[in-house]
């Protein structure tokens, strides 16, 4: 059987507009094996994990575990786990980062500000390397595992970046996947050139076009409308442009992207679907995805 990865490169499915969509990540590390639900079967703790997943609800806080590349010692509470929680918004994006014995703490943490983008001084700023989050967990889809811990170890081997891997960033038939902090940029297809490319960029506060499936601060149309601009204008500052307006509803939006000197554009973005029918993730029926397609961009005065 094929994998949705290959299918899915096959067809030149693209992929822009597919990134998952949070404002806020909280990222708790938790070695060990991980379930395709990785918060509740994985060994977090199962009353924290609940707990987690209730205080995350509606607050644009997405909460995914992550671990270092490799061989993971199947502990259930391992002490000193690191914690980032990092906000994507342009112009305010942050990463905080501290260590934890036990997690038990985090379902007290205020989610609506940190979704809001409002940190209040928790934990220390993080002023490390971008950080590489590349999607391993096989349990969801075969291609993750497969294709992206790989590619992981690869990265790690170099020393050169900030690696985790994660349990779920969407868009298995994307594989490898990949997301990129502070700014938030979700990518496909991956490979170690092009991740050493694009962390290289998140350094100089860039970011790159290529294989990029959109901010993931924004909803799908609003990620499909920023790439299309910047494909336009070439500009690749990570802080440069910013969604000001969406109108609309499915199937058919318009947005407003706007850059800091002044410019702006009005993006019409259509929902279609994918054809032939392709499986989205390994072992499912094939469907025809839904694509974000940018049917129309007009300069604003």
């Amino acid at each position: 059987m094929s994998m949705c990865a290959t299918v899915s490169r096959e067809l030149t499915e693209p992929m822009a507009g597919t990134a998952a969509t949070a404002r806020t990540w909280l990222l708790v590390e938790q070695p060990g094996p991980w379930g395709a639900d990785a918060l509740f079967a994985s060994h977090t703790d199962p009353e924290t994990a609940r707990a987690l997943d209730a205080a995350a609800k509606g607050t644009g806080v997405r909460v995914a575990l992550i671990r270092r590349p490799g061989r993971h010692a199947d502990c259930h509470r391992p002490a000193g786990r690191r914690i980032f929680a990092a906000h994507t918004a342009p112009g305010r994006s942050w990463v905080r980062t501290t260590l934890l014995d036990d997690l038990a703490v985090l379902p007290a943490l205020d989610f609506a500000a940190l979704g809001a983008g409002e940190h209040g001084g928790l934990w220390e700023p993080y002023t490390g390397d971008p950080l590489a989050l590349v999607c391993t967990n096989g349990k969801r889809d075969r291609c993750c595992a497969l294709l992206g811990r790989p590619l992981a170890a690869e990265l790690a081997a170099t020393g050169a970046a900030e690696v985790w891997e994660i349990t779920h960033i969407g868009g298995h038939r994307f594989a490898p996947t990949l997301l990129v902090l502070p700014h938030g940029y979700a990518y496909g297809r991956a490979t170690a050139p092009g991740v050493k490319e694009a962390l290289e960029a998140a350094r100089r506060g860039l970011m790159v076009t290529a294989d990029c499936r959109g901010r993931s601060c924004w909803e799908r149309p609003a990620q499909a409308a920023e790439l299309a601009v910047r494909r336009l204008t070439g500009e690749r500052a990570a802080e440069a442009l910013d969604v000001t307006g969406s109108e609309g509803a499915a199937p058919r939006w318009a947005v407003t992207v706007a850059h800091r000197d002044g410019r702006s554009w009005q993006v019409v973005v259509e929902q279609g679907t994918a054809e032939p029918p392709r499986p989205e993730s390994c072992g499912r029926a094939p469907a025809t995805p839904a694509r974000m397609d940018v049917v129309g961009l007009t300069p604003l005065s």
